[in-house]
Formats: structure tokens, sequence, C-alpha cells
């Protein structure tokens, strides 16, 4: 039997990086697998696929994570051709390079309103359906620099303050929910190569090369599947006694 054998799960930033890892997975793992993302034309290739790789159910849709209407109308869909939701999980995020002082408003907001608005928006939407029928899993993807300092956020201040509040918020929900069976986790990666990394000139050597000075164990980055197996095991049956908890995925970074 398959990790995830009749699950319907929505995966959002599934276009790419750790998000396709995990719908890779998913799918692979018997999950019917709805991928959202706002990149069109690459979310329908990487549907169609994995559906050809995996002879898995895998849909994709368009989805803004900073809109209620967009997710009214993905989960509502969901529900409409799957009859659930079992497990939700929060990848969708962006990144901006700028610090406290160099930050202006728009920055900070645009930031915020993906990496935090978003989950709390996909929590609100997804929510009554697992209460409705009785439980479910969540996985909000926040980051080692909820956790720590220095080089974790990238010198991104909204990035930072966002996945710390998607740190916080998943316990609050953890505790508000469990009564229900609803599960909610948090994951948080470490140095990933993405393909963001690439195409900002990293090659995974060299960034390897570059963080080997906080990262104790080699390669020194981790792949966007290392992730996405612990999206996996969260969303699983074998996680079914774990919630609020924040599984850090980074080779040792945050030990030091």
């Amino acid at each position: 039997m398959a990790r995830l054998d009749g699950k319907v799960a929505i995966i959002t930033g599934a276009a790419s990086g750790m998000g396709l890892a995990g719908a890779r997975l998913f799918a692979a793992e018997g999950a019917v697998v709805v991928m959202t993302d706002v990149a069109e034309d690459a979310l329908r290739r990487e549907a169609a696929a994995i559906t050809a790789e995996t002879g898995a159910t895998v849909t994709a849709r368009t989805l803004d994570v900073t809109s209620p209407q967009s997710w009214a109308d993905v989960v509502s869909g969901t529900v409409a051709e799957h009859g659930r939701v079992d497990v939700l999980v929060n990848n969708a995020g962006i990144h901006i390079a700028k610090g406290v002082l160099e930050a202006e408003l728009e920055d900070w907001n645009t930031v915020m309103a993906v990496n935090t608005t978003g989950v709390w928006l996909g929590m609100k939407s997804v929510i009554p359906h697992m209460q409705a029928q009785g439980g479910g899993s969540i996985v909000n993807v926040s980051s080692i620099a909820a956790i720590i300092g220095g080089e974790a956020d990238a010198g991104g201040a909204a990035y930072s303050a966002s996945k710390g509040a998607v740190r916080s918020l998943t316990k609050h929900a953890a505790q508000w929910f469990a009564k229900d069976g609803v599960r909610v986790n948090s994951i948080h990666p470490g140095s990933v190569f993405t393909g963001m990394a690439a195409a900002a000139g990293f090659t995974k050597e060299s960034m390897g090369a570059q963080l080997g000075g906080n990262v104790p164990l080699p390669p020194h980055v981790g792949d966007p599947e290392d992730i996405g197996y612990g999206m996996l095991y969260l969303a699983s049956d074998e996680a079914k006694y774990v919630t609020g908890e924040e599984l850090v995925i980074d080779g040792g970074w945050t030990t030091r």
C-alpha cells in the first residue's frame, strides 16, 4: 500500500522547486494531487509530465494565494471533483532581498501577502472541509529564517518576518483544530538548490561552497526532494500523532 493512497492533496507553488518535488512524491505514493501556481504554462506542463510518469490523477489549477476568491475556486473545485481535501501544503512563497532600511512598504506588503496571508487564506479555505470529513493534514513551509538570523534570510527582512509568522500561525492552528483531527505542522528548509538559485547564477556546487561555513553536512545544500520527503511524511498517516511541530531540514545549519 502506498503512503498516501486515497488522499486528496492541494499543493501551492507546485510548478517548480520544492512544491514540484512534493507533487511528484505525492503522486508516486498514491495521492490525487491538485497542483496550483500562478505560472500556468509550467504548471500544466509539469502536471502532465507527472501523470505520464506515475499514472496518478494530477490536475493543474491556477491559484493566486493572496486572493480569497482564487482560494475559494480551487478548494470548491477540488471538493466538487474529488469529494474531499485531505492534505494542504502551503508552499508558495517569494523573497525580496532588502533589509529593514532598504525595503519599501510595497516590498514588505508584497512578501507578507504571499508568504503569510496566503498561508492563512489556505487554512481558512480548507479547514471547514477537513472538520466536516473528520480530519486532515496541513503542512506549512516556513524557513530556518523563522528560527535564526544572519545569512539564513538572504538579506530579506520581510521574508524573515513572514516566515516567522508562518511558524507561529502553524502552532496557533495546531492547538485550535486538533480536536477536529486536523494536524498542522511546519517545515523549515535551509539552503536548497532550486530553479530560483540556478536563475541567480549558482550551480549546486558553487552554492554549497558559499554556504559551507554555515552548513556542516556536505554537500552543504539540499535538493528540492529533501523537502518533498518531509512534506510526504507530515501528510501521511505515519505522522498521525504529530501536530504543531517544526521539521527542520537544513543540513545542520541551525545547530551552529
